[in-house]
């Protein structure tokens, strides 16, 4: 007969995983302690909403409101995916520097590194940019990380100053320009040219590629095996067709002013100097719902449209401001030194998996 794993609520199940819950339990409370100390404020915004994020490629969860004894009309809601266009708003309204720890959901996602239900630090820090918000990162991971993280053999002595490289710069050492393949007017990415740019490189190159998937592909392969080891390293200035919410670069326009930083071989958040253009935060937003839909259809990947009470807020006029969304249990995991998220979670996988 095949073995029985132990329950997640099985005193045993508990005791195994209590030593990595309680540096959580003091992650959270040293990282609170570091961005207040920082001048930021605590929030919290919903988490059911009418519309849980504009990412293309995250599936939400579908729930639905029904007014008590009939009182006005039911509507569909969603669990977010992010607290990002919450916190947006607050900042339109005057909140200033300020952080979540927000509890969120992406429909799908299970692996030893990503679950359908997880914890996110999103950190917005007004009137500063990237190179400013770089700097509080690294700072905060130096804080309440231990002095050298590692995961599935990978190393990084966070002592030691983070890298800062561009999408360009880490691209071109093996051999691609991939923002020649942009077109710097429409920030829109051109396929065959990342494809003739890759195999001039020697690179394997899968047929039918659109650009965004051929430029994943290639990162996934050549680029980001070699980020985030030995050091920690901020990867910067991304292609345009990935900007999502952050401004193009104005030294560049076919890069965007964003970042992602790595250790230990673990992506570990992401970052944009924020977009505060309403017009064309509402044609990227367009463009999504297009692709989502013509993607997956209106159930799972569809089923909301653009924000407009965002775009309302942002063209009232948001401040100057960078944010970044790290992901808290992957930060657990680096913290206790276990190789998976599931040593992080009070109550392991439920309801998706083994205790």
């Amino acid at each position: 007969m095949p073995q029985r794993s132990t329950p997640n609520w099985h005193p045993d199940s508990l005791a195994g995983r209590l030593p990595a819950l309680r540096r959580r339990a003091a992650l959270a409370r040293d990282t609170r302690a570091f961005w207040e100390k920082r001048g930021c404020v605590e929030v919290e915004t919903p988490c059911l909403v009418p519309v849980p994020g504009m990412e293309v490629h995250l599936h939400a969860f579908r729930s639905r409101f029904e007014p008590h004894l009939g009182r006005g009309e039911g509507m569909d809601l969603w669990l977010r995916t992010s607290p990002e266009l919450a916190i947006k708003r607050l900042l339109v309204a005057g909140a200033g520097s300020c952080f979540e720890l927000a509890r969120v959901w992406r429909n799908g996602e299970v692996s030893p590194r990503h679950a359908p239900e997880f914890t996110m630090l999103e950190v917005y820090l007004a009137g500063g940019g990237l190179d400013a918000l770089m700097d509080a990162v690294e700072d905060y991971l130096r804080a309440v990380l231990p002095p050298v993280v590692s995961h599935e053999g990978v190393e990084t002595a966070l002592s030691e100053p983070f890298e800062r490289v561009s999408v360009a710069a880490a691209f071109a050492r093996v051999g691609v320009d991939v923002l020649g393949s942009v077109d710097p007017a429409t920030a829109e990415g051109d396929a065959a040219a990342l494809a003739g740019a890759a195999r001039a490189a020697g690179l394997a190159v899968p047929p039918g590629l659109g650009w965004e998937d051929l430029f994943f592909h290639l990162m996934l392969e050549h680029v980001e095996p070699h980020l985030g080891r030995g050091r920690g390293t901020f990867l910067t200035h991304w292609p345009a067709p990935q900007a999502a919410l952050a401004r193009r670069d104005p030294a560049d326009p076919r890069a965007a002013l964003r970042f992602e930083v790595f250790a230990a071989g673990l992506e570990l958040g992401n970052a944009f100097d924020e977009l505060r253009d309403a017009g064309e935060q509402r044609l990227r937003f367009a463009r999504d719902v297009a692709e989502r839909e013509a993607l997956h259809g209106t159930s799972q990947g569809g089923g909301w449209g653009v924000d407009e009470d965002f775009l309302l807020a942002l063209d009232h006029g948001m401040p100057a401001v960078s944010g970044i969304a790290l992901g808290f249990d992957r930060l657990a995991m680096l913290a206790a030194g276990v190789p998976g998220l599931e040593g992080v979670r009070w109550l392991g996988g439920w309801p998706y998996g083994k205790g």
